[in-house]
């Protein structure tokens, strides 16, 4: 198994997918938590949704690189669901159940409609679920991985303590003077860089499962905001490579694996934290 793995990684397509899925977990992770403690877990499965109709409007104009397409109406449609969700007649889940579903059925009409496939099927559970994008990645979509990675870590380290305070106490952070609406913002449109990454790794469907479970995970174990973020990145990062790596080895969908050895990783972490109470 050692020598089989070894005789892969020298192919440069799996060294990417091996650098990407770290990336893409690790960000993951970090406003994982984030979400979780605020109640908006459900806002990274909507834009995941968002992303698949922005995705097959890409196909559909023909666009080389659909990134350009994808990024901008990811963070845009993140920008809305905050505003309706919080200002709107529409409030909270039901904007985002109204957002996800009407991007997934149109992607999926207008794919059926106008695309020039011959596998259609497979097109969509590749985009869906992530079986097959993580080892077709370029250099060109490693670095750009790579700079959207590095933006998102500096931006959550620039403004932790900012974050920090807005996740725990929001209406004491609008008390101090904090501008909590933009913070909010910037965590939204965060969480939309990241599921536009997270597509390569799990397809659409499967990208709240790693955003989610390294921080319940983790949640089962510390306490401290601080102590549950570093353990999520840790934890991420290592079932993402772990996850990759059978699926290589097994053959596997890469999205499904990954996610089953998250699954497995919260069961083990849910019994340590009974052994510890």
């Amino acid at each position: 198994m050692i020598a089989q793995l070894a005789l892969y990684l020298q192919y440069p397509f799996v060294r990417y997918a091996l650098i990407v899925g770290v990336l893409i977990s690790l960000c993951s992770s970090l406003l994982g938590v984030t979400l979780v403690l605020k109640r908006y877990s459900f806002l990274g499965d909507g834009l995941s949704h968002v992303a698949f109709g922005a995705l097959a409007v890409a196909a559909v104009v023909g666009l080389t690189d659909r990134m350009l397409l994808v990024l901008p109406a990811t963070v845009l449609c993140a920008v809305l669901l905050l505003h309706t969700g919080q200002r709107g007649k529409i409030k909270g889940d039901a904007a985002v159940a109204m957002f996800s579903v009407g991007a997934l059925a149109i992607g999926y009409l207008l794919m059926n409609l106008f695309s020039t496939s011959t596998n259609l099927s497979g097109d969509v559970c590749s985009t869906l679920f992530g079986s097959t994008s993580i080892l077709t990645l370029s250099k060109t979509d490693l670095w750009l991985c790579v700079g959207l990675s590095a933006l998102v870590l500096a931006v959550f380290v620039l403004f932790y303590n900012r974050i920090f305070a807005v996740t725990f106490d929001e209406s004491f952070a609008r008390a101090t003077g904090l501008p909590a609406a933009r913070y909010n913002l910037l965590i939204a449109v965060i969480i939309a860089v990241i599921i536009v990454l997270a597509m390569n790794l799990v397809g659409s469907l499967l990208i709240s499962a790693l955003v989610i479970f390294p921080a319940l995970s983790a949640m089962r174990v510390f306490k401290s905001f601080r102590a549950v973020t570093v353990c999520s990145a840790l934890l991420s990062v290592c079932c993402s490579t772990l996850g990759i790596l059978v699926s290589i080895l097994a053959g596997t969908p890469v999205g499904s694996t990954v996610v089953a050895v998250d699954i497995v990783a919260f069961g083990l972490f849910s019994l340590l934290g009974r052994l510890r109470a």
